[in-house]
């Protein structure tokens, strides 16, 4: 039995079990748990209504988890949420784990009165890719990551 929940800012414990198995789905540990933020930057992050975190879990086990950012738009008074990080425990797929985690945050979107959840996949990540076309619409756009720099 799966049970999904939106995290606020008393689950610190949560959010970081979801980092935990953030970093063994993506076979990234140093990434996910090697420089854990404290707890008063978390408090801060699950208190924003611009980050949502949903998590799958079976009894106390992380299996799956969500994180995204709502983007207030400029042009028109509405917002959009960037679905950042899906992952569910390799154990755990293929059991509709991802699909529920999307369909509880498609529910929040509406409840917020967001346009639209948008979401990027890797060439080459076939589930990802064929969820994603199961959920949405597909586009093809090209992503560029631009470095910050001092003193411009």
């Amino acid at each position: 039995m799966i049970e999904l929940h939106e995290l606020g800012p008393g689950d610190l414990a949560l959010l970081r079990a979801v980092n935990a198995m953030f970093g063994h789905a993506f076979e990234d540990e140093p990434s996910y748990t090697g420089r854990p933020p404290d707890d008063a930057y978390l408090r801060r992050l699950l208190a924003h209504e611009g980050f949502v975190v949903i998590a799958a879990r079976a009894g106390p086990q992380v299996v799956g988890a969500l994180a995204g950012y709502v983007l207030p738009k400029f042009e028109q008074a509405r917002s959009e949420l960037y679905l950042y990080d899906l992952a569910v425990d390799p154990a755990w797929r293929r059991r509709g784990v991802a699909t529920r985690l999307i369909e509880r945050l498609q529910a929040v979107a509406a409840r917020r009165g967001i346009g639209v959840i948008f979401v990027q996949a890797d060439r080459g990540d076939e589930p990802a890719i064929a969820l994603y076309t199961k959920l949405g619409t597909r586009e093809e756009v090209l992503h560029f990551d631009i470095l910050p720099r001092r003193g411009a």
